[in-house]
């Protein structure tokens, strides 16, 4: 089977380029950490002069292989836009309802860790025992399974999205949203961390030490505050970009 034709950057808006080349290294960046389930997890991007679009992986890539070329425009409607590829029906559906729902959202991560699938098995599994906790807990929201690449589906997790960015899906896994690239991953980040205590915790033969209710208010208050700022979760992410180039990760292509 001959290989896709590729878009050229010549083709497109510096935005949508630029857009490409960030969410390709974002896969990069996820390969790294160890959030892979094969191919069957998926991260988009609004485009910023089409907000109407957005990319999303081509589905049959591996995250160390996708490139910013290699990735799939649609609609909102659920038209592929340009070159045409394979992408994941499910898919679909998370990251357009989001978008829909959250016009100030600008990138969507949707992971099956096993940390994150773990707390998913659990009804409100998330407590107050961790400082990684701190960064989330405010804006933490749990999603009930629903029949997946459906239109009910895609119209529920929209409202649940309403109500933060950072969601547990209810026997799948995580999703986070943020206003860039370099903020829905440091969401998720915190939100894996959280989950990962939360999860250790469970294992242990005596019950987690709960942080102070003022305390929880008060680091909500501060976190409100950070994630309003242009900068959130933009040093971790020049950190984390330079750790994928260093392993020769070829991306902007």
């Amino acid at each position: 089977m001959p290989a896709p034709l590729q878009p050229r950057a010549n083709e497109m808006t510096d935005a949508e380029w630029r857009t490409r080349c960030d969410l390709a290294a974002l896969y990069r960046i996820v390969h790294f950490l160890g959030w892979t389930d094969l191919i069957n997890t998926h991260m988009s991007a609004r485009i910023p002069d089409a907000p109407d679009c957005f990319l999303i992986n081509r589905y049959g890539e591996m995250f160390d292989e996708i490139t910013a070329s290699s990735l799939i425009k649609m609609d909102l409607s659920g038209n592929v836009l340009g070159t045409t590829g394979d992408y994941n029906d499910a898919g679909f559906t998370i990251h357009s309802g989001i978008y829909k729902a959250r016009p100030n959202a600008h990138c969507v991560m949707h992971t099956h860790t096993r940390a994150g699938a773990g707390i998913s098995l659990i009804p409100n599994g998330l407590r107050p025992i961790s400082q990684d906790a701190l960064h989330v807990l405010d804006e933490v929201a749990y999603h009930t399974y629903g029949v997946p690449a459906s239109a009910e589906e895609c119209e529920a997790l929209g409202r649940t999205a309403q109500q933060g960015s950072c969601i547990v899906l209810l026997n799948h896994g995580l999703l986070a949203l943020g206003a860039t690239i370099p903020a829905a991953l440091h969401r998720i980040y915190m939100l894996e961390r959280a989950c990962e205590l939360e999860l250790i915790a469970r294992t242990m033969n005596v019950g987690p030490v709960e942080i102070a209710p003022h305390v929880v208010a008060a680091a909500a208050s501060w976190m409100k505050r950070r994630r309003a700022g242009a900068d959130y979760g933009v040093k971790e992410w020049e950190g984390l970009l330079r750790t994928v180039e260093r392993g020769g990760a070829d991306y902007r292509r």
